[in-house]
């Protein structure tokens, strides 16, 4: 039996339209328990109205992503710093 969630991979799709570099490789820290590690290990929940990321660590509420016909909304008050990685 499952939880219902996704893993991180799942949030490359949505977020490449906010963010040019690839998300999924980038190193999210939580502003809750101060767990770091890359956003693909993120537990995430929803589609197809929006998509709400986890932390593996604590279960906090890393980031939310909602897509509606007035824009996009992306909350991420969950993490305390996000590092991208640079294209050589």
């Amino acid at each position: 039996m499952t939880d219902g969630h996704l893993d991180g991979n799942v949030l490359a799709g949505p977020l490449s339209s906010v963010f040019t570099a690839e998300v999924s490789t980038a190193v999210a820290a939580c502003a809750g328990c101060g767990r770091s590690g890359p956003l693909a290990a993120a537990r995430v929940f929803g589609a197809p109205m929006g998509y709400v990321a986890r932390c593996p660590g604590c279960d906090q509420v890393l980031l939310r992503y909602a897509e509606a016909p007035a824009g996009t909304t992306l909350d991420m008050r969950g993490i305390a710093t996000l590092r991208l990685t640079t294209a050589d």
